[in-house]
């Protein structure tokens, strides 16, 4: 006797639990994780709707997007269901959710705090599998001029040129400067190399009255920083 799957339909669920029905009569704040994307995956196949799918390639990331957004396409294709089409439709979102954290960074010119620096700089270094060395250089009032990235690593540090610092920091006329990277592994606690480039940095700043306002290291959610902790 063969065995037939039998695809339960988005539609065959009552109106309310409907992701789409649901945004529109309720607002998209009361959709779960699962129905958002799964508005996104629109389709279901293999005899699973589009929830079910969503759910479980939700499940296979820990119910995590940051996770989910670390996801390359062809990764995500190798869940069944999940064709080129969906995964680069997943993709593309959370891409937009990036850059729309990027956007909001760049209205805050001012420097006035650890909290700010990080806010800065949180979308360039979110999800990132490798290490990057960012530079915030900064007018005598703390005010942006320019952010840069300076290099990038692998999964354990990346070069540091000192000298590109500074000569980017006297180009750009900067009175200060915030240094940034990244610790993949979400780790914040500083490495005995990051100590070294950090006081190597700040007493070659000093020579040419660049001041080092801090310097973070930052995971997606968290960072320290070596200003806080009176490390300067």
């Amino acid at each position: 006797m063969k065995n037939y799957l039998v695809k339960r339909s988005i539609k065959s669920l009552s109106e309310d639990d409907r992701p789409r029905e649901k945004l529109l009569s309720k607002g998209i704040a009361t959709l779960s994780n699962a129905e958002l994307l799964a508005i996104l995956i629109s389709s279901g196949s293999a005899g699973k709707n589009a929830l079910d799918l969503a759910i479980e390639l939700l499940q296979s990331c820990d119910n995590s997007l940051t996770q989910l957004g670390k996801k390359k396409v062809i990764e995500l294709t190798k869940h069944k269901g999940i064709g080129e089409a969906k995964a680069t439709t997943i993709v593309a979102a959370l891409e937009l959710s990036k850059r729309s954290m990027s956007e909001d960074s760049k209205s805050r010119t001012q420097i006035n705090s650890s909290q700010d620096a990080f806010l800065l700089i949180k979308s360039h270094l979110y999800n990132l599998q490798v290490e990057e060395f960012w530079v915030a250089y900064l007018d005598r009032s703390n005010k942006l001029i320019s952010l840069k990235a300076l290099s990038k690593g692998g999964l354990h540090g990346t070069v540091v040129d000192v000298r590109v610092i500074l000569k980017n920091a006297l180009d750009l006329l900067a009175c200060s400067i915030i240094l940034y990277h990244n610790h993949p592994s979400g780790n914040l606690k500083p490495s005995t190399n990051d100590d070294k480039i950090t006081i190597q940095i700040r007493d070659a700043g000093k020579l040419v009255d660049i001041l080092i306002l801090d310097h973070l290291i930052v995971s997606n959610n968290n960072f320290y920083s070596y200003a806080d902790e009176a490390r300067l």
